[in-house]
């Protein structure tokens, strides 16, 4: 039920979309709802959002997050930025590695270049989703530490979402439950342990390019029905 993280039995996923047609059936009674938004972290999030938008029947777009990577070793997350000016820091990471004020600000003027570049490559002159008052379903390909779909959430809240679900076919269960505070719902499809990374648990887990993000997003608004689009 809503409110509630929902775990199912370990297995691997073919791909990303297989990953998104298995993680519709949870969300299937969010279906057809009038104020709902699918939102993806992009890249690898897109497949994923885009078989649980159009099996929900529900409007599709991207919602930029950048994580934000320790200068030398970019693997390890400090945090994370998002649309919105929304920035989330791991204090602890950086107390412990003493990482100075001045470098954190450097890597996140760097991931905001990036962010901007992607907002205009995907969106071209479109504006970003109105998602005050909407039911917002946020979508990753999976979660490691959830620095990012934290961002994510927390830029969501402050944009005036109404309810905020955060949807992954796989996530260590630590994490899942972390965020689960912070959302109005969460559905982990797999959370297996140990949980290594993300990518072990796709047979397929080539990455996702900027061209397949567009095509996607220009298939969802092709194939949704007009009355399933927000105005």
């Amino acid at each position: 039920m809503p409110g509630m993280a929902s775990y199912f039995a370990p297995r691997l996923f073919r791909d990303r979309a297989d990953a998104g047609r298995q993680l519709a059936v949870p969300l299937s009674i969010y279906a057809d709802r009038p104020d709902l938004l699918v939102l993806a972290l992009p890249r690898g999030g897109v497949p994923v959002a885009f078989e649980v938008a159009r099996a929900l029947h529900a409007p599709l777009d991207v919602f930029l997050v950048r994580k934000l990577g320790f200068p030398g070793h970019e693997e390890l997350a400090i945090g994370a930025i998002a649309t919105g000016g929304v920035r989330v820091l791991d204090d602890e990471v950086i107390k412990t590695f003493r990482l100075s004020d001045a470098a954190v600000e450097q890597v996140t003027a760097t991931e905001l270049r990036e962010l901007w570049r992607r907002e205009h490559q995907y969106r071209d002159d479109r504006p970003p989703p109105d998602v005050a008052g909407h039911t917002v379903i946020l979508i990753d390909d999976g979660l490691a530490t959830g620095s990012t779909m934290r961002a994510a959430v927390r830029a969501l809240r402050k944009e005036g979402a109404k309810t905020i679900v955060v949807a992954v076919p796989v996530a260590p269960h630590e994490t899942c439950e972390s965020l689960r505070a912070e959302v109005d719902d969460i559905v982990c499809a797999i959370t297996p342990e140990p949980f290594r990374a993300v990518g072990l648990w796709y047979a397929d887990f080539r990455q996702t390019t900027d061209d397949e993000v567009r095509e996607l997003l220009e298939r969802a608004g092709r194939e949704i029905p007009a009355s399933a689009q927000t105005s």
